[in-house]
């Protein structure tokens, strides 16, 4: 049945109810921009530092003529006179759901031009509910931070608490595989450090960017030691040394730009399509350069990044943690469309690129990411100053990582793999999906040499205990016999026979191999079985 309205628009009260109403939406209009104008009166500082306002991070992070559901507009607003600070709602934060290279986020943005994004109790709640949609919805939570912390002008104690909840909060977002992207815009000190260092991936702005606990005044008044900001946290104190910022940025545009490109390699939505469907971009480099660019000496150095350029579409990718144990590569492109995570090797493994590893392969787990190693290894770094910095330790969590990983692990040996390298890389012995060599790989619990040289050393120790001459021609041969022993043992040819990979493959071929493996592994995990629980008697 059709509805026939009686609603007629030149009735007076019809145009009474529409200029009732218009004016209560001039009014909303005109208590939102009340925020905006507040944020717009330090233009001239954000300028001074080379910054951008908060409004404008939030609308360049958003995908352009996307609709941005702003949250909590109001939040803190009061009809009370004589009350100057309530008649700015928002809270001091901007807030919403916005889409940022085709993902739904959750977006909060500190709006430090209103008290420098000091949060009060209407903040605060404001970032728990935002949070708590974030989960229910399982939407990524991307913060854009720049904060003086608590308000202690307004300080109450469930404010404190609230405080706690936030964190908490961050981390179950995490742990429910729900990922927390931070931009570090400027500062976030005391507890608000706690909000880059509860997020997944971090990008911070170079000279802007700041988080420690405690600030040059703290710490001064706190143990007499004097130090200034940037030595304490700054953006690249903390790319390069503790590992807490995972992309450096040189400005706030280009903050934005990087944490758009980690949205998009999340591929949240990847479930929701087919990845044949989407059109292939081939990569920049020729995949037939991977037979020149991989030394067969595994002693020469070259970058795996040159590989990785030639096996990811466009050669497009986003490394991870760069300037952090950078021998420990850590990369997430695409594979003719299938989003896959790379470890790789640049040199051996030490206490940081252990750590980082052991961080990606946790991410990748939490985004369902599948894991492609590509071992060239002389394993874990060895002496006086790793040891002492935890080298078992952090070695031991990075094999935690890949032996209990939740999504499917690929490995191609394409040089050397030495030692519990093998194993922190997922060899045979960690049960990846697949392992697959390029024919110069070279696999043992040391290299050839290593090994002669070691059983030399050990042999004239053992002699110099006893008092004894050292008999060098005999060491010589032991050398030469331990070497050979090693080296006819350690060959592709050798392994592969032995059944310990699933193939040997020419270089050139690895990028559709790749391809077909992941497109295997992503069928899988998507296919549903109905399993039985009986079994049928024959007679």
């Amino acid at each position: 049945m059709s509805f026939s309205s009686n609603v007629s628009k030149r009735a007076p009260e019809f145009e009474k109810n529409r200029q009732d109403m218009l004016a209560l939406v001039e009014r909303l209009q005109e208590l939102e921009r009340a925020a905006e104008v507040a944020s717009e009166k330090s233009r001239s500082r954000f300028e001074a530092r080379h910054q951008i306002l908060p409004r404008e991070r939030v609308s360049r992070i958003v995908d352009p003529g996307s609709r941005f559901i702003e949250l909590c507009n109001l939040a803190g607003y009061s009809d009370i006179p004589n009350d100057p600070e309530a008649q700015i709602p928002g809270g001091s934060q901007i807030a919403g759901i916005g889409t940022v290279c085709g993902t739904r986020c959750v977006i909060l943005a500190n709006d430090s031009g209103i008290a420098a994004g000091a949060l009060n109790l209407a903040g605060s709640r404001k970032i728990l509910r935002c949070q708590k949609i974030a989960l229910e919805n399982k939407l990524p939570f991307l913060h854009l931070v720049e904060s003086a912390g608590a308000n202690l002008m307004q300080y109450r104690l469930d404010h404190f608490v609230d405080g706690g909840e936030m964190f908490a909060n961050l981390a179950r977002l995490s742990a429910a595989g729900i990922p927390v992207v931070t931009i570090l815009h400027g500062s976030s000190t005391a507890g608000g450090a706690y909000m880059p260092g509860l997020s997944d991936q971090v990008v911070a702005v170079r000279g802007n960017a700041k988080a420690f606990l405690g600030g040059p005044p703290l710490v001064k008044a706190a143990t007499g030691e004097i130090a200034i900001d940037e030595e304490l946290g700054g953006a690249e104190m903390h790319a390069n040394v503790t590992g807490l910022v995972e992309h450096l940025a040189q400005d706030d545009k280009d903050a934005i730009s990087i944490a758009r490109d980690v949205i998009r390699h999340l591929d949240w939505d990847r479930d929701q399509k087919n990845p044949a469907t989407n059109g292939v971009v081939e990569p920049a480099f020729d995949t037939e350069d991977l037979a020149g660019v991989v030394p067969v000496d595994y002693r020469q150095p070259y970058d795996v990044l040159e590989v990785i350029a030639r096996l990811v579409d466009g050669s497009d990718f986003l490394n991870f943690k760069k300037s952090y144990g950078p021998a420990t590569v850590c990369v997430q492109g695409k594979v003719k469309g299938n989003s896959c995570g790379f470890i790789a090797n640049n040199g051996p493994i030490d206490t940081a690129g252990a750590t980082k590893a052991s961080q990606f392969i946790q991410m990748c787990c939490q985004t369902g990411t599948p894991i492609v190693y590509l071992q060239n290894t002389t394993g874990y770094m060895v002496g006086k100053a790793y040891e002492q910095g935890g080298m078992i330790k952090h070695g031991s969590k990075m094999i935690q990582a890949v032996a209990t990983a939740s999504v499917p692990q690929i490995t191609f040996m394409i040089g050397a793999s030495f030692g519990a390298g093998n194993y922190g890389m997922c060899g045979r012995g960690l049960g990846p999906s697949f392992v697959f060599s390029w024919p110069n790989a070279e696999i043992g619990v040391m290299g050839p040499d290593q090994a002669a040289k070691t059983m030399t050393i050990v042999a004239e120790d053992a002699a110099a205990k006893r008092g004894k001459a050292v008999d060098r021609e005999s060491l010589a041969a032991q050398e030469k016999q331990i070497a050979k022993l090693f080296s006819m043992q350690s060959s592709a040819f050798h392994n592969s026979g032995k059944l310990l990979d699933d193939g040997v493959i020419d270089p050139r071929d690895t990028r559709e191999v790749l391809a077909e493996l992941l497109t295997i592994t992503r069928v899988a995990r998507k296919r549903s079985l109905n399993p039985i629980s009986f079994g049928v008697a024959r007679h």
